[in-house]
């Protein structure tokens, strides 16, 4: 299979991703057997990993989606929330599930959102965390890999709405499309 443009090369294949995303999976499961856990994912890129990790968690969850905007030129972490959850949090164990936490800023603000609603516990899982480039520190409980400053895409990263498809996470350069 040729590769897309603009691809340098695999930093993760797809058997690895689908192992990790397991082996976090039972970290969850194990943790939260005998609670109410809720995973909230991050629209849009956070969706392929949910799906993949939901599937993977061996006890009860629900799910639930927050969509976020940012405010343009404000600023780095100046976001807003463009679409907020279905049901209430409170007294419930949450899980932030995220695709990428990179700088820390929007990571922050959404646990800052959620743990005014006075949720029982709130913890953050990752598919990807690129702690080269934080700004601010945030408590990540589950991550699935860290990578080097570079820019990916593939398990639901997109560049320009696309590759989020590619079942794998791989470097990218945009300036070779």
């Amino acid at each position: 299979m040729t590769a897309p443009p603009g691809i340098e090369r695999v930093l993760f294949t797809e058997e690895q991703v689908e192992q990790r995303v397991r082996e976090v999976a039972a970290e969850i499961s194990a943790k939260f057997e005998g609670r109410d856990l809720k995973l909230i994912a991050v629209l849009k890129g956070a969706v392929f990993f949910l799906t993949a990790l939901a599937r993977a968690i061996e006890i009860p969850l629900e799910i639930d989606f927050l969509a976020i905007s940012s405010f343009g030129s404000a600023g780095p972490g100046m976001v807003r929330i463009a679409k907020d959850l279905d049901h209430p949090i409170q007294d419930q164990d949450i899980l932030l599930v995220e695709d990428i936490v990179d700088t820390g800023f929007t990571t922050r603000y959404l646990l800052q959102t959620l743990a005014g609603r006075e949720p029982r516990s709130l913890g953050i899982c990752t598919l990807l965390d690129r702690t080269a480039r934080r700004i601010v520190q945030v408590p990540v409980d589950y991550r699935c890999f860290e990578i080097p400053d570079r820019f990916v895409v593939g398990c639901g990263l997109d560049f320009k709405q696309r590759y989020r498809n590619l079942g794998y996470i791989a470097v990218m350069d945009p300036d070779k499309i």
